[in-house]
């Protein structure tokens, strides 16, 4: 990325099911649900949203290899959009198992998102 704008950060969880791309996804959601970028498409090469970078970092504390990172890009609607996966988030119990909600056991999925914009 050339020329960085803004981070925007975020979190979600999957309370049961334990499906880290459904905390993932919350976690981008979160990070960019509240902005508004009026001014982004005067500043960007030919004026054009779509030549917008936006990389997302993800924290995800396990099941690195279970993440749909096409369900997360589909999240954002413009630009050229990478996922970078680090280490990180957090698992917490919710302590109780519910085997109608597909809990395999009683942990929370945590996801921390830090959402870059520029060009």
């Amino acid at each position: 990325m050339e020329k960085l704008f803004f981070v925007q950060l975020g979190m979600g969880a999957d309370l049961h099911g334990q499906d880290i791309t459904t905390a993932a996804v919350r976690a981008v959601r979160n990070a960019i649900h509240h902005n508004s970028m009026p001014g982004l498409r005067s500043v960007l090469p030919g004026q054009d949203i779509n030549n917008m970078k936006v990389n997302v970092r993800l924290a995800v504390p396990c099941d690195k290899e279970k993440l749909d990172q096409e369900k997360v890009k589909q999240v954002l609607p413009y630009g050229d959009v990478t996922v970078e996966v680090v280490d990180g988030g957090m698992l917490t119990t919710s302590g109780v198992v519910l085997p109608d909600k597909q809990d395999k056991n009683d942990l929370i999925y945590v996801v921390n998102a830090a959402v870059e914009v520029g060009y």
